[in-house]
């Protein structure tokens, strides 16, 4: 079951990676670019297809992909007569958003689960059903049984029991009228709270305990919440991402020195498949709690691979869209001027930059990699 959890994470990863490039590929097609390949994975060609100009195709190592627009460069060469079809002479606004639509579309795949989570499968909650009637409680006195639902309370519809149970808390020992639905039939229950200490708190109790399950909600409350946590996974992305130089020499401790490794440390790609075998395949989880589960995992990834896409360093997206950003500031400074606008910058010119970021990136890898191998994370699910 832990390897189907961990299939199904390639599987999802690898069609994010694709619905990323696309997004590059179908705004690079909008704005006349020439797309001369997209590929899903790399190393040696395993299947492709020529369609038009550009060529589809699969490549051996599933670790990403690749959208291939030409003229990125100056330097590059493109075919006669097409020259003005090269990416970089475009304008800044159509390469921001070429450059842009891959993130744009993590956000949008993450937002789309979390949607599907809310509506289709539905999140854990505490149910208006009786799993526990406690002894010598009003709830007990009064007839209250184990798998009753409460479907009213002094006539108002049960729908959300985190709030619906503040008037029970509220009731200050009056009495409450209680709709009962129990085995198809609906009844009415009167009953008083008492008022009892638990773990040091006094409130009004009836004495019962609700079973938890998952609960659908509706379309309008679903496209709500999935925007609430879409924007928490935002938050959460910008404050990990922060937090990434210094979670560093920790990581390094719990894979050298095999410390305890942190669930809300530094997890990479193999990490997070376990951790998704582990959802996949846990004992203490239903069918679609599992599922659930896996959709949450998921979205969070593509909402963060999103983000950290857009971060201002060369070789990632976001590097080039502050190369494109500053050739508009160079060319605004040059209009203030009188001047013409200067030739766009050249990102070879800062190929040294980029093969530091790309080594320091690698090796990160590198060590994530060892570390989820020799001493991964355990979710207690």
């Amino acid at each position: 079951m832990q390897i189907l959890g961990i299939l199904a994470f390639v599987v999802a990863l690898l069609l994010s990676v694709m619905i990323h490039e696309f997004g590059h590929y179908l705004t690079a097609k909008r704005y006349g670019m020439k797309v001369s390949e997209f590929f899903v994975g790399f190393g040696r060609r395993i299947w492709s297809q020529q369609r038009g100009e550009t060529e589809f195709g699969i490549k051996a190592i599933p670790a990403g992909g690749y959208c291939k627009i030409e003229g990125m460069t100056p330097g590059d060469e493109m075919p006669i007569g097409q020259e003005d079809r090269a990416f970089y002479k475009a304008s800044s606004g159509k390469k921001l958003i070429v450059l842009g639509a891959g993130s744009f579309l993590h956000f949008v795949i993450g937002f789309v689960l979390l949607f599907t989570l809310f509506a289709g499968i539905g999140t854990t909650q505490v149910l208006p059903i009786i799993g526990e009637v406690m002894k010598g409680t009003a709830a007990q006195s009064a007839g209250i049984m184990v798998g009753d639902e409460i479907t009213s309370i002094n006539g108002k519809p049960v729908t959300n029991w985190y709030e619906d149970v503040m008037a029970i808390r509220e009731s200050q020992g009056k009495e409450l009228t209680l709709g009962i639905n129990r085995n198809g039939e609906d009844l009415i229950i009167s009953a008083s709270s008492k008022l009892e200490t638990i773990d040091g708190e006094t409130r009004y109790l009836l004495g019962i305990v609700n079973e938890t399950g998952l609960k659908r909600s509706g379309v309008f409350t679903s496209f709500k919440n999935a925007g609430i946590v879409t924007k928490d996974f935002l938050v959460e992305s910008v404050k990990s991402l922060a937090k990434l130089p210094s979670k560093i020499p920790a990581l390094w401790g719990q894979t050298v020195s095999g410390e305890e490794r942190d669930a809300n440390g530094l997890v990479g790609v193999v990490g997070v498949a376990r951790v998704s075998g582990q959802a996949v395949s846990s004992d203490n989880l239903s069918a679609m709690e599992r599922f659930g589960t896996f959709i949450l995992i998921i979205a969070s990834l593509n909402i963060f691979v999103g983000l950290f896409n857009l971060l201002p360093i060369l070789p990632l997206d976001g590097g080039h869209m502050a190369v494109a950003i500053a050739d508009e500031v160079r060319a605004l400074f040059a209009r203030l001027r009188g001047r013409p606008r200067p030739a766009a910058i050249d990102v070879t010119v800062l190929t040294p930059i980029t093969m530091v970021v790309f080594v320091i990136l690698a090796a990160l890898t590198l060590l994530l990699l060892v570390a989820d191998i020799v001493n991964p994370v355990i979710l207690n699910l």
